[in-house]
């Protein structure tokens, strides 16, 4: 008898053309789940059977609550190396395996790039306007090369981010709780004396810290009215490293000139949400992994992980 996959969160129908599923073809049945489940009851009926999950990124928690209630599970694949929404200790008490998957860095590069070239040029505005018979221009854009880009966090994400912020002509600083001189030097970047200093000198804000309990909230009130009143705050990491009350009333209220947002705290955002409409946010619906070649990375790595579970040796466990 075969074993039972549920690919959860496949919001593009892609996850089986991204990688080759037929090597567990006799051995599994895999399923797709397209829609997003907050329904619990929902999901629980929805993965009760199975003995295998695959989940892409932090789509849908998979909490103690959730594990208990899914007895038959005995593998769980998330797409990458770290997912703070999985339960790694109530897994090890129901004797469930969990594994990644490998990922890329330069797709959230690239895609925190397109938010603040995006935000410099209303790109939306005026493709919008452009779109519904709107005046021929109505904005003037803000010229990268010269100005300051501060960059929360300079590991993996945030030291290419730099790069590019060079090659613009900006002046690069950066700054986490442990980063030195010496590091920072490595990139090309200053390092700024503390946190007030990098939001208080950057026309650019960007975010590139991984979220932790030390990291929560690392952007609050304080930090926002620091800013310039022309700077952007952009954020491609998780949403927790900002206050987001904070962020609604930085926004409302003018003490930054906008945000670019690919994180949320609550995803799918819902419907009313103020940021879908607040006319100084481009945001986008977390997006920042989503491409070609890392969804192959990340269901081909998906095929790996059970083929390895199901010969008794598993790769790339966490925790």
């Amino acid at each position: 008898m075969k074993l039972r996959c549920a690919v959860l969160d496949d919001y593009q129908g892609v996850a089986l053309a991204s990688a080759d599923w037929s090597a567990l073809a006799d051995r599994v049945d895999v399923r797709v789940l397209r829609e997003h489940l907050t329904d619990r009851d929902a999901l629980v009926a929805a993965l009760e059977d199975c003995e295998i999950v695959v989940v892409m990124r932090e789509r849908t928690p998979m909490d103690a609550e959730l594990l208990d209630r899914l007895p038959r599970l005995r593998l769980l694949v998330t797409s990458g190396m770290r997912n703070a929404s999985i339960d790694l200790a109530a897994a090890a008490r129901h004797g469930i395996t969990v594994c990644g998957t490998t990922s890329s860095a330069e797709p959230p590069v690239e895609l925190t790039w397109a938010l603040i070239l995006g935000l410099a040029r209303h790109v939306r505005t005026e493709a919008q306007g452009l779109r519904e018979g709107g005046p021929w221009q109505s904005t003037v854009g803000t010229d990268l090369a010269g100005r300051t880009l501060g960059l929360l966090g300079l590991g993996r994400i945030g030291s290419r981010v730099a790069r590019v912020g060079l090659a613009f002509g900006m002046d690069v600083l950066a700054w986490s709780p442990h980063l030195t001189d010496e590091r920072a030097a490595e990139h090309g970047v200053r390092r700024a004396a503390d946190k007030r200093e990098l939001m208080a000198r950057s026309d650019v804000v960007s975010l590139h810290l991984v979220l932790s309990d030390r990291t929560r909230g690392i952007v609050g009130e304080d930090e926002l009215r620091a800013m310039l009143p022309t700077a952007r705050l952009v954020n491609t990491s998780r949403a927790g490293l900002v206050d987001g009350d904070a962020l609604l009333r930085a926004l409302r209220e003018g003490w930054i000139a906008g945000a670019g947002l690919d994180v949320f705290a609550t995803e799918p955002l819902p419907a009313d949400d103020p940021l879908r409409t607040l006319p100084n946010v481009l945001a986008l619906p977390h997006l920042g992994y989503v491409t070609e070649a890392n969804y192959a990375r990340f269901h081909g790595g998906a095929v790996e992980d059970i083929e390895a579970w199901l010969a008794g040796a598993p790769i790339r466990e966490l925790g």
